[in-house]
């Protein structure tokens, strides 16, 4: 079974289904452990402060997305941590997964963002196509 799960998340409701997925799967596994792994992606972030003009609220409304998620794995007592990494998703996820080399990766079919991903290719596409461990894209 699996023993190394990396979830990669953002905040939106494909991410906390994925979460679900993730502690499901690391509960029936024994010894378990999941990876949340939040990307900050700079031209996001200097977008939303240029419309919010406030880095603490920016920061604060990030960690509020994020929460939801983590508190799945801890109701489900499933041992997790947060790793936080900057730049654009799609490469920083593929290269922390192979880095790490995580026996499985998990991640929802679409972000916050479905506009731009329509445009430029989903995220969850382009994890699948490079990362070297399995993926399992929720939706």
């Amino acid at each position: 079974m699996y023993k190394r799960i990396l979830i990669a998340v953002d905040g939106s409701e494909n991410s906390q289904r994925a979460a679900y997925h993730a502690a499901w799967l690391a509960t029936v596994s024994p010894n378990a452990s999941v990876t949340v792994l939040y990307v900050l992606n700079y031209d996001r972030t200097r977008t939303d402060v240029i419309l919010d003009a406030d880095v603490a609220d920016l920061h604060l409304k990030r960690k509020e997305q994020i929460e939801p998620i983590l508190d799945i794995f801890g109701k489900q007592q499933v041992k997790h941590e947060l790793v936080i990494r900057h730049g654009e998703p799609s490469p920083t996820i593929v290269a922390y997964a192979n880095e790490e080399q995580f026996d499985l990766v998990i991640i929802g079919s679409r972000g916050l963002n479905s506009f731009q991903e329509m445009l430029l290719g989903s995220v969850s596409h382009k994890v699948a196509k490079r990362v070297t461990a399995p993926v399992l894209i929720i939706k």
